[in-house]
């Protein structure tokens, strides 16, 4: 991809600027609010302001929004993207500016991961309890990588992404991701571990996953991670996920099997009591996707609870002659 000649002095006047660069390069190692940029930089709100709207007028940086905080981002797609990867990439590492922003970054990401932390501690008994209930999570790592195979991945959205385990384990395998969720402060567990892994291709946000401000057909795999059971019409998450999907592409839904253990709907505020195979099955039929395979994943204890994981593919680039559906327990 190039630029017309216009259009690159555009951006070369806009990265000009030594205040913009700085916010690119911090921007490239993660998403910033403008309280974060303006700490980094020491420069007055409406200044930072200013320059985060001439480059995003240049589509230079993402800017979302999540509540009454605004979150920036350095853009990953196109030919604009591609300039300015190589200038920053131009940039001196011993920079003695560049490293003082680096080292303020630094202070910032970690007091948002003892923020994160406190919240993850207040809260890690009750997660414990569960994940002792069901299956461990290392044999639903390995079933969940065998399914998806080693073919590389464009785009993932990962819904309901709670801390971003998701996004962390794939994240060898995707060249962009965004995972959602509607808890603040998940989204704050989420970045604090994505920071922690030195994961910068992907970001996550808040949002409804019933009702995405994402386009449509954009994401060749749709994750939803331990989320339907929450829900009181998990059908409608499904279908939200199948919208977003490019043609032939994938979702991968994991979740409870049916079980019996009721007081989970009080102490743990499940709606659902897992879910059979039949009935993802049909609402997966309806909306035009198609189950590869589907595994159950049986728990380390004898009263404890399978995971059931399901691939399913948009049917519109299916070969004919595609495998059927197999069930596999996995013990």
């Amino acid at each position: 991809m190039s630029l017309a000649l216009d259009t690159l002095v555009d951006v070369l006047k806009t990265v000009g600027e030594p205040t913009r660069f700085r916010l690119l390069a911090l921007l490239a190692k993660g998403d910033l609010t403008v309280t974060d940029l303006t700490e980094i930089l020491g420069q007055s709100q409406p200044r930072i302001s200013r320059h985060l709207k001439l480059l995003n007028e240049d589509a230079l940086i993402d800017r979302y929004q999540e509540g009454a905080w605004a979150y920036f981002r350095l853009t990953q797609d196109g030919p604009a993207a591609a300039l300015v990867k190589t200038l920053l990439a131009a940039s001196a590492n011993e920079d003695p500016v560049l490293v003082r922003d680096g080292e303020r970054l630094s202070a910032v990401k970690h007091q948002r991961a003892e923020r994160a932390q406190a919240y993850f501690s207040r809260n890690a008994s009750e997660w414990d309890e569960l994940r002792r209930l069901h299956a461990s999570d290392s044999a639903v790592e390995q079933a969940l990588l065998r399914l998806i195979g080693p073919s590389p991945i464009d785009s993932l959205l990962d819904l309901g992404t709670g801390t971003g385990w998701i996004l962390k384990l794939l994240a060898p395998h995707y060249r962009r991701a965004i995972g959602v969720d509607a808890s603040r402060d998940m989204l704050a567990v989420a970045r604090a571990n994505l920071d922690k892994a030195g994961i910068l291709k992907a970001s996550v946000r808040h949002a409804d996953i019933l009702n995405l401000s994402l386009d449509g057909q954009d994401f060749d795999l749709v994750t939803i991670h331990q989320v339907l059971h929450f829900l009181d019409q998990p059908e409608l998450a499904i279908a939200e996920a199948a919208r977003i999907l490019r043609p032939g592409g994938r979702l991968l839904i994991v979740d409870l099997a049916p079980h019996k253990l009721e007081h989970l709907r009080e102490e743990h505020a499940h709606v659902r009591l897992g879910f059979s195979h039949e009935a993802i099955g049909d609402w997966l039929e309806k909306i035009g996707l198609d189950i590869e395979k589907a595994i159950d994943i049986a728990p380390e204890q004898d009263d404890g609870l399978t995971v059931t994981i399901w691939l399913a593919k948009d049917r519109r680039l299916l070969m004919a002659d595609a495998e059927p559906t197999e069930a596999i327990s996995v013990f």
